[in-house]
């Protein structure tokens, strides 16, 4: 079991989403960054769709209730494991009785690179799989740990790991994280973004300050989408849409001309005209993006999208050989 100390701002039991039932509206969900899960997992031994934890701007307390192994990835908001440093895509035994705190987003008055953190447990969160995931959809309040955010006082069952007594109790390792990239001189994220379905709905003016635009990213955003606010975007003729299809990536333009771009919590269906759509493999970097930093967005084509989630893939393929390799269980 794992107990609940402190939530933190958004803590909630995520795995790689509910898929299959989008003619039913039900959004996949899921961790907003599934590589990061998908490394913790691989990290204690876990299948890649075992069920973590999605923790958002830190301040979070978990005690352990039985020996185990954690690792966790993304942001590490200082964390600690009674009290000694623990660092992100690392490998580390846990005893009975011991409590990771992350601290705050502002702690010590230092700006974090990144949003949320995911933890995975050797065995990984066992809650009842609802239409074939564990995931909590927030929104539609089902799945994960009685289909809500994660309160104080919760306790959360784990799995039976695959772990024997030597690899759980095994000396720390560590990985490589992704690669950020190179950020802009005043900050920005870089994403690769597809030009959309509407694309040439919008004036020559708009679609240049799509790219050329430093959007920033709104306190409004959520696990449904981020907001971001810049230039107004315009459409050649105004009027009204039929709706249509939309997955996480998508960058739909409301009235106000604001881009949103949909996250793992959107709904199937919108009726705003779809501008663009953030490539596959810079989602978990979207994911990450800080409330009000800055993102630009980078004209790609689909050549060029393949190539880059396919470069994702050897990525982990990567990982999964130096692991194997150092005789560590890996269960894709």
């Amino acid at each position: 079991m794992i107990a609940i100390r402190k939530p933190g701002v958004l803590a909630s039991v995520q795995d790689l989403g509910r898929h299959g039932h989008r003619q039913l509206g039900i959004c996949p969900g899921g961790a907003l960054d599934v590589l990061a899960l998908t490394l913790a997992n691989r990290l204690v031994g876990n299948a890649d769709r075992a069920a973590g934890l999605e923790l958002t701007m830190g301040g979070c307390e978990l005690q352990f209730e039985a020996d185990t192994r954690i690792a966790f990835t993304g942001d590490d908001f200082g964390a600690t494991l009674d009290g000694a440093p623990l660092w992100p895509f690392w490998s580390v035994p846990v005893a009975a009785g011991q409590t990771l705190r992350l601290a705050g987003a502002n702690a010590g008055g230092t700006k974090k690179p990144g949003v949320r953190s995911w933890l995975a447990v050797a065995g990984g969160i066992d809650v009842p799989p609802v239409l074939g995931s564990r995931s909590t959809d927030l929104k539609a309040g089902f799945g994960g740990h009685e289909g809500r955010a994660l309160r104080k006082g919760d306790r959360l069952p784990t799995g039976v790991s695959m772990l024997d007594a030597t690899q759980r109790e095994r000396r720390p390792f560590g990985i490589r994280g992704p690669d950020w990239g190179q950020p802009e001189g005043d900050g920005a994220i870089a994403l690769r973004v597809l030009p959309g379905p509407e694309f040439e709905l919008f004036t020559l003016a708009a679609r240049e300050q799509l790219w050329g635009e430093r959007w920033r990213i709104t306190p409004q955003s959520n696990r449904m989408g981020s907001r971001l606010e810049g230039a107004e975007l315009k459409r050649k003729r105004s009027g009204d849409m039929l709706s249509s299809g939309v997955i996480p990536g998508t960058i739909q333009v409301p009235p106000s001309g604001q881009p949103i771009i949909l996250m793992g919590d959107a709904q199937t269906t919108g009726g705003y005209p779809r501008i663009g759509v953030v490539i596959r493999a810079d989602l978990w970097r979207l994911a990450q993006a800080p409330l009000n930093g800055r993102l630009r967005l980078v004209q790609v084509d689909q050549p060029q999208a393949l190539a880059a989630w396919a470069g994702q893939q050897r990525y982990l393929s990567q990982v999964a050989q130096g692991l194997a390799a150092a005789g560590w269980p890996v269960a894709a």
